[in-house]
């Protein structure tokens, strides 16, 4: 949500921010803006929309220089229009921000009365203004910047420039994410990885509290609360540039559905022993005592990770013996849940900054439960509160509905479940061979279903102007019906809702008619009849219906408007397989409405606000 990049160095920095600015569009946003110095002054270029709107005015109003800051936003306060895009300045000092200044309106009353006036109806405007007071009153840059956000309450990354100190640019962290890439003759800053990947892979994740001081010769790291200077470590970015390209597809949504079987497979590379008949997670520092322990066990998520956690549920349920909460993290943390130090929280996200997921588990760990998390981010910062994570090896995901991020989270989770299992020693040697068999094909059965995708398009095709649809699933598709729903309403904006399959008859039947689709997934499994039951009671109303059927039934067809089969797998591995209709169908359904599917409207990638 919303996107920064500064750069300080020896080259032409205009080029450099828009790029990095394309590479944050997936984030979400409805305006961006540059800052660039100039023979020691100030140059912005702002516009609302799209951020083709801003390369037009760079076009006919080009600006030069070799320091400058870049900002796609995403409106919180104020609506998008060019007088709220960032960055926003106050004489020679330019600011953007990520995140959510709780305490601005007391500070603009405060600012107000000192005689400031403001352009603009955002929060961030305030940090342009006790910036530049601070330099008013002979601060230096740095010290002024850590003035001004000590007096800040919320969620902030914050970059700030000055045209009086035109090779420094100084930027602060506080529960939103900030990188620094160090280069050669030249530095970065950024909210995320992809902005600066194409100039390097080194990179330092700045901790909360903190601020970074970049020049083109060097860097620092220093502590908000005093001042001191911080020791920092770089880390090499395994991911290349080319990772967040397209690489041929339309969208990016379709590359990453296409990149699942090599996500899968990199998720659970080394991770498995067939020798020991065990997973090696030396990440998650628990003992066979530790989980014996755990009276209350909570899985939080928001979204698709929310998803995920309750097929995870079924995993932990079936593997470990263990009882599962899964919870809203929006939801856990504003009731007075049973949290102590017997209880053990497991957190996914799959940027390791969403707001609500992380303000629960500092919750929790403030009533003393134990932390552990599943993370696609590098360093982000729910792996930092987390006393352990597995990290999943997704590699960048572009698109704003989440896909290879979902099917790996269920993979990382399932590796989970068998370690806690065979801890607990509730795994016999062949329940963890046909579960470890299990996972190791299920990259290649999946590459399988992405080859033929002209149902799909048939589908759309038919579907494409119905305004509502359900989903319903039983068991562990349950959580699949409702990411199959979500997926379709985000990105093509048809109505969609998905149902544990039992509860049609409890209300949701009442909406069965001829232009409302139902999908139903109904594989062979231990439902399967009572899923075809809920079918039936469907077609007996005149509804439409797609389901998604084991290969080799043949009763399916007979009964489906359409059909797309799925290869037979073991119970614990069906969600993987069934990810991929789900995923497929809403794709092409949002691709022949025309949408943008990449970026939904008010959606974004990385939810750091609440």
């Amino acid at each position: 949500m919303c996107g920064i990049i500064g750069y300080v160095g020896h080259r032409t920095c205009t080029p450099i921010l828009l790029e990095g600015l394309q590479k944050l569009e997936y984030r979400g946003y409805d305006s961006a803006g540059i800052a660039v110095i100039t023979d020691g002054a100030l140059h912005t270029r702002r516009a609302e929309g799209k951020l083709s709107n801003l390369l037009g005015i760079v076009a006919r109003e080009p600006i030069e220089g070799t320091t400058g800051i870049g900002h796609t936003r995403w409106a919180t306060h104020g609506r998008p229009s060019e007088e709220n895009a960032h960055p926003h300045r106050v004489g020679t000092v330019a600011v953007v921000h990520n995140g959510i200044i709780e305490n601005h309106s007391a500070l603009r009353r405060e600012l107000v009365e000192q005689g400031a006036r403001f352009t603009s109806e955002t929060d961030t405007e305030i940090v342009a203004h006790l910036v530049a007071r601070h330099r008013q009153a002979g601060l230096t840059l740095p010290e002024a910047v850590r003035q001004a956000v000590l007096r800040l309450r919320g969620a902030y990354s914050v970059v700030v420039v000055d045209a009086e100190v035109p090779d420094v640019i100084v930027g602060a962290r506080q529960a939103s994410p900030l990188v620094m890439g160090l280069g050669q003759g030249e530095n970065f800053l950024a909210s995320d990885i992809p902005a600066v990947l194409s100039h390097t892979r080194s990179m330092v994740f700045l901790d909360d509290g903190t601020m970074a001081l970049i020049r083109k010769d060097g860097v620092e790291v220093r502590a908000i609360e005093d001042d001191r200077p911080l020791p920092f470590e770089a880390r090499q970015i395994t991911w290349s540039p080319a990772m967040a390209e397209k690489g041929g597809f339309k969208h990016f949504m379709l590359k990453e559905i296409h990149e699942q079987p090599q996500a899968i497979a990199n998720t659970l590379r080394g991770r498995l022993s067939l020798d020991r008949m065990d997973v090696d997670l030396p990440e998650l520092p628990l003992t066979a005592d530790d989980l014996r322990d755990v009276s209350q066990f909570y899985v939080v998520g928001c979204g698709t990770s929310w998803h995920a956690g309750l097929v995870g549920k079924y995993l932990f349920e079936d593997l470990a013996g263990m009882a599962t909460h899964v919870e809203l993290a929006s939801e856990l943390r504003y009731r007075n849940a049973v949290i102590d130090d017997r209880t053990l929280m497991l957190a996914i996200s799959q940027s390791g900054e969403t707001a609500d997921t992380l303000a629960a588990i500092k919750d929790a760990k403030a009533k003393g439960a134990k932390v552990i998390s599943v993370c696609n981010v590098l360093e982000a910062s729910i792996p930092r509160e987390s006393l352990g994570t597995v990290y999943t090896q997704a590699g960048p995901e572009i698109g704003v509905a989440s896909t290879k991020a979902f099917t790996t989270q269920i993979v990382a989770l399932h590796l989970m479940a068998l370690k806690f299992g065979r801890l607990l020693g509730r795994l016999s040697d062949e329940a963890m061979a046909r579960e470890i068999d299990g996972l190791v094909k299920v990259a290649h059965i999946i590459d399988g279903q992405l080859e033929d995708q002209e149902v799909y398009r048939e589908i759309a095709r038919t579907w494409g102007g119905a305004h509502s649809m359900l989903f319903l699933g039983r068991g562990n598709l349950f959580p699949l019906a409702l990411e199959g729903a979500l997926k379709l309403k985000e990105i093509s904006y048809i109505h969609a809702e998905g149902y544990a399959a039992g509860e049609m008859k409890h209300g949701p039947i009442a909406l069965i008619e001829e232009t409302v689709p139902t999908v139903v997934l109904n594989p062979v499994d231990r439902h399967y009849e009572k899923v075809r039951s809920n079918l039936e009671e469907v077609k007996s109303r005149r509804g439409p219906v797609l389901v998604i059927a084991s290969d080799g039934d043949a009763s399916a067809r007979e009964v489906a408007t359409f059909c797309i089969p799925i290869p037979e797998v073991d119970e614990h591995i069906l969600p993987l397989v069934a990810a991929i209709p789900m995923q497929l169908l809403a794709y092409h359904m949002a691709d022949q409405k025309g949408t943008d599917v990449d970026q939904p409207r008010n959606l974004a990638k990385s939810v750091t606000v609440e």
